[in-house]
């Protein structure tokens, strides 16, 4: 079969399309026919070793794919041929990724697509998604009526935690560019700050003169200082990215206001955690409220072209979602 592999960790010039062997379904196991696949920041962290996971060469990249059964093992029950289904935890753990024509998928990782979603809308979605439940409500413990500070709101991962945040009765103050600022209020955010504004947190503190309940990042900063100054009594900051950040960390003023700092990446949570994600972001999927703001779509040919261009800083909010069966090139956006 075709796919997007490499044979040795590294840059992504690593990465060769070309053929390897199909996968061979274990009993507890799903084969998939792929249909759309996505590319995220931690693909490349894999790829490039940052993210030290076991690899078994060659290794497919990517870990998020949208398809269509085409057998499912004696213990895989709930899946039968033909079933629309999506996965965002391939790719790690010793898994093989999902950039490819045919996945051979975990029963206990797989989810049903539902009806009438797009398969590279849904695919671009279920990893930030999925990241942003388990921020909110795994670790962030996020109650309705609670206040949540989402800094980089407009993003991919923002987004979705604007969303999810507003759906479960949180009040939502997030930052942002000022050109994203009306995306943000479209989400439901009840209030939307310039991000490089000098005058930030005295901004927060205006709006939200108890405090802050829960604040989380996505752009990987992580300014404890700023975070811990406007957080809540009993306040909990979520950290979700900055794998090489280095922040100070006001210990003080933190323990004087009962305040907790958790850190957490998706790739270590439980099948159990990704399964109640997956409800929330079939729900969202399929009502129309959780959408992908801007997908790009590409054959598995880009796929090398694809991680130069996310570390290289060039999609700034964009998804790209490489298509197996599209013809070598970008396919439009």
């Amino acid at each position: 079969m075709r796919a997007a592999f490499i044979e040795e960790l590294g840059p992504a010039e690593n990465i060769r399309y070309g053929e390897i062997d199909p996968p061979a379904p274990g009993p507890t196991d799903v084969l998939v026919e792929v249909e759309a696949v996505s590319v995220n920041p931690v693909d490349t962290f894999v790829r490039s070793g940052l993210f030290r996971t076991p690899v078994e060469f060659p290794f497919v990249i990517g870990r998020d794919l949208v398809g269509t059964v085409v057998s499912a093992g004696p213990g895989a029950p709930g899946f039968a041929v033909g079933d629309r289904v999506w996965s965002n935890s391939l790719g790690h753990g010793g898994r093989q990724g999902a950039a490819a024509e045919r996945a051979a998928v975990p029963a206990d990782r797989l989810y049903h697509l539902p009806a009438g979603v797009d398969p590279a809308e849904a695919v671009a979605l279920v990893h930030p998604a999925g990241t942003a439940y388990l921020a909110l409500f795994t670790h962030g413990r996020v109650r309705a009526g609670e206040t949540v500070l989402i800094a980089g709101a407009a993003g991919n991962v923002g987004s979705a935690l604007v969303v999810m945040a507003v759906e479960a009765g949180a009040r939502v103050i997030a930052t942002a560019s000022a050109r994203d600022a009306e995306h943000c209020r479209s989400l439901g955010a009840a209030a939307v700050l310039d991000y490089r504004d000098p005058e930030l947190a005295d901004r927060i503190r205006e709006i939200s003169p108890r405090g802050i309940d829960v604040h989380v990042d996505t752009s990987g900063t992580n300014d404890l200082t700023g975070a811990v100054d406007v957080l809540a009594h009993r306040g909990r900051i979520v950290l979700l990215a900055g794998a090489r950040s280095q922040p100070v960390l006001p210990a003080g003023a933190l323990y004087m206001k009962d305040g907790s700092i958790v850190g957490f990446v998706i790739s270590h949570a439980t099948t159990a955690e990704l399964a109640e994600a997956s409800g929330a972001i079939n729900r969202l999927m399929e009502s129309g409220r959780l959408r992908a703001r801007s997908v790009e779509r590409a054959s598995l040919a880009e796929g090398a072209r694809t991680h130069r261009r996310i570390e290289d800083g060039e999609l700034h909010g964009s998804r790209v979602v490489l298509l197996p069966k599209a013809a070598n090139g970008p396919t439009g956006t």
